[in-house]
């Protein structure tokens, strides 16, 4: 199993167990989280970064049902989040939002390799508009440490 981490924090982000498609030219990953009781999320994700590990397990083959245990006063998670320990921050508006993404695209942009740099440059720009209308409607959460400077992940609820 492949983990990404955040290149900035080495938080844990989110792993290959959950499928993703890359949107925004790869800048942004759109991942579908599930909640216990079924409804569905769309968590979009700014990732970089991977580990391979395997944990070798498989509650499906081991005849685990996600159902199984679940009872009224259970509390509800979304697995991604509950899977690697997010931590919700509060909302951006969009000044503080602009904000933080000018200090994360500088800090971002000296990790990556010189030909990472210029494609990182050339797309942020256009993932970052993509959010900005969106706000609103997006809870934020970043990586177990909630260093200031990681990764945000963004869960838009549908």
């Amino acid at each position: 199993m492949l983990v990404y981490q955040d290149l900035l924090t080495g938080d844990e982000l989110l792993s290959d167990s959950f499928p993703y498609k890359e949107i925004e030219n790869g800048m942004l990953w759109e991942v579908e989280g599930k909640v216990r009781n079924k409804f569905l999320y769309f968590i979009i994700w700014v990732v970089q970064g991977a580990v391979d590990v395997n944990i070798g397990a498989n509650p499906s083959a081991e005849g685990g049902d996600e159902d199984d245990g679940v009872d009224d006063q259970a509390v509800k998670v979304v697995d991604i989040v509950d899977t690697f320990r997010l931590q919700e921050q509060p909302a951006f508006d969009k000044k503080q939002f602009v904000t933080y993404m000018k200090r994360y695209i500088k800090l971002l942009t000296s990790k990556l390799e010189l030909e990472k740099q210029e494609l990182f440059k050339k797309h942020i720009e256009a993932a970052t508009k993509f959010l900005l209308p969106k706000l609103k409607d997006l809870q934020f959460f970043v990586g177990e440490s909630m260093h200031d400077d990681g990764s945000l992940v963004f869960a838009k609820h549908v």
